[in-house]
């Protein structure tokens, strides 16, 4: 039996995304008929073992449902590879980059301050709104602080990398590096390759 969204879907564009550029990627296609986002679990990135099985089953279902284009905005996350896998396998491309810092930086000078920043503990807007449930609560933090030295001793400071300037995550941020005990440093980086990567979807189709 056909599925009866086939003739639907086939010129529409299936982003299959990190739930933690949900609303980077919702405000980069805010205009954009044509583009349907599913956003995987952001927690997936404890298991970054997880994200390439989950990214392939999320094809294939996309792919059942007729989607003529599918793009993943996820970078390689930790995957080690295993992800650009799965995106050969169908035949599909991803953001560009190791992670998501990379491409928020700017994948190019990313890697040029990589000796610069090689003692550096990154957030981003999402993970500066959920340090707690991401970072603290994960690592037994919260029940072990004695912990933080074990897991931080070996950072020099933190970098939060700015999406969008919002004063609460900035006071949010500045704690999160109090907490770790690491130096703050704050960078305005906007949405870097994300913005190139999402607006060039729509020349490609």
């Amino acid at each position: 039996m056909l599925n009866p969204n086939h003739s639907v879907n086939k010129d529409r564009l299936r982003i299959i995304a990190c739930g933690a550029l949900a609303r980077e990627i919702l405000a980069l296609t805010d205009s954009l008929a044509y583009i349907d986002l599913i956003c995987l679990p952001a927690i997936l990135h404890n298991s970054p073992e997880k994200i390439p099985t989950a990214v392939d089953e999320a094809i294939t279902k996309a792919k059942a449902e007729g989607y003529g284009h599918i793009y993943i905005a996820y970078a390689d996350c930790g995957t080690g590879g295993r992800l650009d896998q799965v995106c050969r396998k169908h035949r599909v491309e991803r953001i560009a980059g190791p992670h998501c810092f990379s491409f928020y930086f700017g994948n190019d000078d990313f890697i040029a301050r990589d000796e610069d920043d090689i003692y550096t503990f990154f957030l981003t807007d999402f993970l500066a709104r959920q340090f707690r449930a991401f970072v603290v609560e994960p690592l037994g933090l919260d029940k072990h602080p004695d912990l933080r030295d074990s897991y931080f001793g070996h950072y020099k400071k933190l970098v939060y990398l700015v999406q969008e300037e919002d004063s609460e995550l900035d006071l949010a941020a500045e704690n999160a590096a109090e907490f770790l005990g690491l130096e703050y440093e704050r960078r305005i980086t906007g949405y870097g390759d994300l913005t190139a990567a999402i607006e060039g979807l729509g020349a490609s189709r």
